[in-house]
């Protein structure tokens, strides 16, 4: 029970959309005897438990460090 209240902790609303809507489609995949909804259905919902693919923030570009390459001082040596 512990694991299961650690691992719905982090459930954004997007990600409970996606997994309601994949168990959706197995459902229907189900009763219209499709397998390739089933398949589909599992996958999206798979998605949704690993929280993976682009959802919410899952593709998105990492911040920037507060420190920039280019605030660096830059020290030049002559070469003769």
């Amino acid at each position: 029970m512990i694991i299961m209240v650690g691992f719905l902790k982090n459930w954004s609303v997007i990600r409970i959309v996606r997994f309601i809507l994949g168990v959706l489609i197995i459902i229907e995949g189900i009763k219209s005897s499709e397998w390739i909804f089933i398949v589909l259905g599992g996958l999206f919902s798979l998605m949704a438990i690993l929280n993976a693919g682009c959802g919410t923030s899952a593709c998105s570009v990492p911040k920037k460090s507060s420190q920039s390459p280019m605030d660096e001082e830059v020290t030049y040596e002559e070469v003769k």
